[in-house]
């Protein structure tokens, strides 16, 4: 059996006095789509940090690909980032760059295509997020809030991460938009073979796109099941949080998505 794409042991993350995750466990396979739900402040993001290294955690080891996330040389942890790729709740587009230098850009700081071949991999990408060549040459300030989301999507899989982590990567959107993008992210998933990890707090998302949920609460995770087993956990967040009236008709418009 392979190992887990990601792996979480003992995971404990605290900001001074204050502990915000502790001994956190936590195994994704190859193929999952796993959702972090929680309250405010729970530290969805933060874990999201965690996993991939723009934060340490106090306690506890992070794996990836069944290695230690800062384990080996310098060059074996860049290759072991380029098969990762994280997007940014509000996209985290470079302002001053088009979208094309955007999507560019970690093709050339990685090296591993010439000018002629990264013009064709950015309409490519462009492509995949199901934008249009002409789109290339706006600005971020251009750009609507669902075509931020895909550009930053398109330069997430520019170097073709095995592993992708998406930050609310609905938020901002109206309805018809964000489930324009839960159904792109569904194709990619299946057509490229990802295994993706996203936070979120919109239930229609979840139920859309997850094959598990890890809930998050109480420095912990409370759940880590299918959607229908996670509603079966006896607890006061989870109740609250996914058996409301409006919850259920959420997950009930997901599920049919």
């Amino acid at each position: 059996m392979s190992a887990p794409v990601v792996r979480l042991r003992g995971l404990s993350t605290r900001f001074g006095a204050t502990w915000v995750h502790r001994g956190i466990d936590l195994d994704i396979a190859a193929g999952e789509v796993v959702s972090l739900v929680g309250g405010s402040g729970s530290g969805k993001t933060t874990l999201l940090r965690q996993i991939v290294g723009l934060l340490q955690p106090a306690e506890g080891e992070v794996l990836l690909f069944g290695e230690p996330l800062f384990a080996g040389s310098r060059e074996v942890q860049l290759r072991r980032r380029r098969r990762f790729a994280m997007c940014f709740q509000q996209g985290a587009l470079f302002s001053a760059l088009t979208v094309f230098e955007n999507i560019a850009f970690p093709l050339r700081e990685s090296r591993v295509a010439t000018e002629a071949e990264i013009r064709e991999l950015v309409a490519l990408k462009l492509s995949m997020v199901q934008l249009q060549p002409e789109h290339a040459d706006l600005m971020p300030a251009e750009l609507s809030g669902g075509m931020i989301k895909r550009v930053a999507l398109a330069r997430a899989l520019a170097l073709e991460p095995e592993l992708l982590l998406l930050d609310e990567p609905t938020a901002g959107l109206d309805p018809t938009r964000s489930a324009a993008f839960v159904d792109l992210v569904k194709d990619l998933q299946r057509q490229l073979g990802l295994t993706v990890v996203l936070v979120t707090h919109d239930l229609d998302t979840l139920a859309a796109l997850s094959s598990r949920v890890a809930v998050l609460a109480e420095q912990r995770i409370l759940a880590y099941d299918t959607l229908d087993g996670v509603l079966q956990v006896k607890h006061p967040f989870i109740e609250e949080f996914f058996l409301s009236e409006r919850s259920a008709r959420a997950i009930a418009r997901g599920r049919e998505a």
